[in-house]
């Protein structure tokens, strides 16, 4: 079986490459997924796991982000031949603010109607659609996922996701500027959940699938705790600032439901929280 990952010299992306043994299709590889002539070869792939983004979610970036995340989508889906697999990640931001309209973990019914998302997560909304009908019309298998916090070990020229640069920062002793009003909350995966979730639905009968994919409550953390947990594995008292300027992230608390996926596809994340921030350090 041939895999392709978009991306794929990306800070996930290099991590999810070398689970598959796939091959890399970015920027780093001289292709663009905005280029018809180099997206051609995607039809020589029976998957393709689409990582390849443009995040900025300041109102300068709008136009990059509508052009890779949506038209890049698209441009890829377009080539792929019938009776291939692929997978698309998009991200939990879809949900905005409405997401914390749950108490608990938060599933894919949330509301994704506009309550102020930037260009980018409206982006990534788009791309879903793409992904919807592109699926249909050329009779690909589908699947979309709905990111939480991914994290994976550092990559050469790529910027850390989230929780590995706080696991960065105490390691190295660096200061940790945190909000003075909240700790926030989220539910972590480690990249080879990810990858293996991947694998699942490429096994699996299912021609299309939408799915929430995180760490799930039982892998649920403050960013607080993942510090302090990050500190005592190293033997190492952080330095933490609060800052009552840094704004806080909406929602606070963020917690996917991995029920329908554990359902559907027999997935669960097979890394708890201490081993995958093991495996950072």
């Amino acid at each position: 079986m041939k895999i392709l990952v978009t991306g794929g010299s990306g800070y996930l992306g290099t991590h999810v490459r070398r689970f598959f043994s796939a091959d890399d299709f970015s920027r780093r590889s001289n292709l663009d997924i905005l280029s018809n002539r180099d997206v051609e070869s995607v039809a020589d792939y029976d998957v393709v796991i689409h990582l390849a983004a443009y995040l900025d979610k300041h109102p300068d970036g709008a136009d990059l982000s509508f052009r890779t995340n949506a038209e890049g989508t698209r441009n890829v889906l377009r080539h792929m031949r019938p009776n291939s697999v692929f997978i698309y990640a998009s991200t939990k931001d879809v949900y905005g603010s409405t997401a914390a309209d749950y108490m608990g973990a938060v599933p894919e019914t949330c509301s994704t109607s506009f309550v102020g998302q930037s260009a980018f997560e409206w982006s990534k909304l788009l791309g879903e659609r793409y992904v919807e009908y592109y699926g249909l019309q050329r009779t690909i298998r589908t699947c979309i996922f709905r990111l939480s916090s991914v994290y994976a070990r550092p990559t050469s020229g790529n910027e850390n996701g989230f929780v590995t640069h706080y696991v960065e920062s105490v390691k190295h002793g660096l200061p940790i500027r945190l909000p003075a009003s909240g700790d926030p909350v989220r539910d972590i995966l480690y990249v080879d959940d990810f990858s293996r979730a991947c694998q699942a639905f490429i096994d699996s009968p299912r021609v299309t699938g939408l799915y929430n994919l995180g760490g799930g409550p039982s892998n649920a953390t403050s960013l607080l705790d993942m510090i302090r947990i990050v500190a005592r594995l190293i033997d190492l008292q952080p330095v933490i600032e609060e800052d009552a300027k840094i704004p806080l992230p909406e929602p606070l608390k963020y917690v996917s439901d991995i029920k329908k996926i554990r359902e559907e596809l027999e997935w669960r994340p097979q890394t708890d929280i201490e081993e995958g921030l093991r495996l950072l350090l």
